[in-house]
């Protein structure tokens, strides 16, 4: 298929001013945004994210996560489209670009096409999937899960938040619950951009990550079971301290990754302590391992080490350990053709770009099982995400977006 020309360009004005009028909507308190899933906030900011779309020219469809797809259509009805998008939901305190980018930069193509009276021959639909960040109803990805039957759709529907409100209701309460059956789409391919999410791209010094794999993950629920007792009349040796069980863990996780590198990681992220007392040593640490690479084989590997090794430590202290697997995906290696279509735009355009390794979830990572996907990746300052003070540059979100562009029209084939 021809390559698009590479005076083919996104206007970069334009993508961040639209940008930064996505950003008022659930601004946060220290200038990013907070635009939880299924909130008003949501609401409010699909409601301008489809009257873009409908400004553009494109038809919006919803389906019954609340998916939306806003399509442009092809000269050949019988093609299947290239979707490109990602997610407007923020976390808490969650920055301007994370998801945002990936979705404001697929409409922008769509623009840009417009504006130049370009034609494809597959249709081009952009996406916002609901409910990426997990972070008031778990897990993360929750909806394109469900699109790619990882998950049950009344399972998703009956997630309930810290308030014990259900998704499904509060989908169907903002306004932004849809009637055609989740996953019934077929794609010809997907592109997902978004920001690295880590310091990699700005410490090299490149403009641009062609992303060639996700990382697997396995989450890990760890309880420590020791005895609880006087901090200061329990003597050192009749102690059963739960505490100390988790400190040994943690150094292990730790040593585990670091003997898997590269691009292997561990870390203990929520600890609940018990009684958490200033004055009574623990008697019980109930605690989640992260533990993410990209080859299976080394994941698989990591996590049969700490299997063996963690109940060790713990015996030799006097203490009981006990674990289950609480969450878990297996590491995505992305479509060979898409990636070389993001590539070789990179290289079209003379974009700088190295091929990297997402450490973050996406969308993507579910799609990548039911469709060729692949995903473009552009800096972020010191690598900073799900923070309000995230940040990236003008430029960076442009040539991000071009590269975006060129993939995808090369995918979806000019017609001349």
């Amino acid at each position: 298929m021809p390559a698009p020309g590479e005076n083919l360009k996104i206007d970069g004005s334009r993508l961040w001013d639209s940008l930064m009028e996505m950003a008022r909507i659930g601004p946060g308190v220290a200038g990013g945004n907070n635009r939880q899933t299924l909130t008003d906030e949501d609401a409010e900011g699909r409601a301008l994210f489809q009257k873009w779309c409908e400004a553009a020219g494109l038809s919006m469809g919803l389906d019954e996560m609340g998916n939306m797809f806003a399509r442009r259509e092809g000269t050949d009805p019988e093609a299947l489209p290239v979707y490109v998008g990602s997610h407007l939901d923020t976390q808490p305190t969650g920055g301007k670009y994370d998801g945002v980018l990936g979705v404001l930069g697929g409409l922008e193509i769509i623009r840009t096409l417009n504006d130049l009276g370009i034609k494809t021959k597959h249709p081009i639909v952009v996406t916002n999937w609901t409910n990426e960040e997990g972070t008031r109803y778990a897990p993360a990805m929750l909806s394109s899960g469900v699109f790619a039957g990882k998950h049950d759709r009344d399972w998703a529907y009956d997630r309930i938040d810290a308030e014990g409100k259900r998704f499904g209701d509060e989908l169907e309460r903002i306004g932004w619950k849809g009637t055609e059956k989740v996953g019934e789409r077929k794609m010809h391919a997907m592109f997902e951009l978004h920001i690295e999410q880590g310091p990699i791209l700005e410490a090299e010094g490149k403009d641009i990550g062609v992303v060639t794999h996700g990382q697997g993950l396995r989450w890990i629920e760890c309880t420590v079971t020791g005895k609880e007792s006087h901090t200061g009349s329990t003597p050192m040796a009749m102690r059963r301290n739960a505490g100390r069980g988790l400190a040994l863990i943690t150094e292990l996780v730790h040593e585990i990754a670091m003997d898997n590198q590269p691009n292997a990681v561990g870390a203990i992220g929520h600890i609940d302590i018990y009684p958490n007392s200033r004055n009574i040593i623990p008697g019980r640490a109930v605690f989640t391992v992260d533990m993410r690479t990209h080859l299976l084989d080394k994941l698989n590997g990591m996590v049969e080490e700490f299997n063996a090794r963690a109940p060790k430590l713990c015996e030799d202290i006097g203490v009981e350990f006990s674990s289950e697997i609480v969450g878990q995906f297996d590491p995505p290696a992305f479509d060979e053709g898409c990636v070389a279509a993001v590539r070789n735009a990179a290289e079209r355009l003379g974009y700088s770009h190295m091929d990297i390794v997402s450490g973050a979830g996406h969308d993507a990572c579910w799609i990548n099982d039911v469709a060729p996907t692949a995903m473009v990746m552009c800096p972020c300052v010191d690598g900073l995400s799900h923070n309000e003070a995230e940040e990236i540059s003008p430029e960076w979100a442009e040539a991000g977006a071009n590269v975006l562009m060129h993939a995808v029209v090369e995918t979806a084939e000019i017609v001349e």
